[in-house]
């Protein structure tokens, strides 16, 4: 379990993460909703690794520090029930529904 933004979030929780992005001198706050299915690291070293599947079935994985400056807010959106494995790497590997259910 980590600690993001005070917020406790764990392998298998749907997430919602807010990241600032800045386009030339603009800054605009990006939402980015998830499963998160990797944590690495430890300490200040802390990354998390969350997974999308966006348009036409296609994924998209974010890698973020915990404790990056470009984080503005996490928010549990669905906790994770019975995840017995520290990686969901195994999420790659399938497709529609399945892959986004846990």
């Amino acid at each position: 379990m980590a600690n993001v933004k005070g917020k406790d979030i764990k392998v298998g929780d749907t997430l919602r993460v807010l990241t600032n992005v800045v386009e030339g001198n603009k800054t605009r706050v990006q939402t980015f909703e998830g499963i998160l299915i990797g944590l690495r690291g430890r300490g200040d070293n802390k990354m998390m690794t969350v997974r999308r599947i966006g348009v036409r079935q296609t994924a998209v994985e974010r890698i973020w520090p915990l404790n990056s400056t470009s984080i503005v807010d996490v928010a549990v959106v669905k906790s994770a029930k019975k995840i017995r494995r520290a990686k969901l790497y195994y999420l790659r590997d399938l497709t529609g529904k399945a892959a986004t259910q846990i």
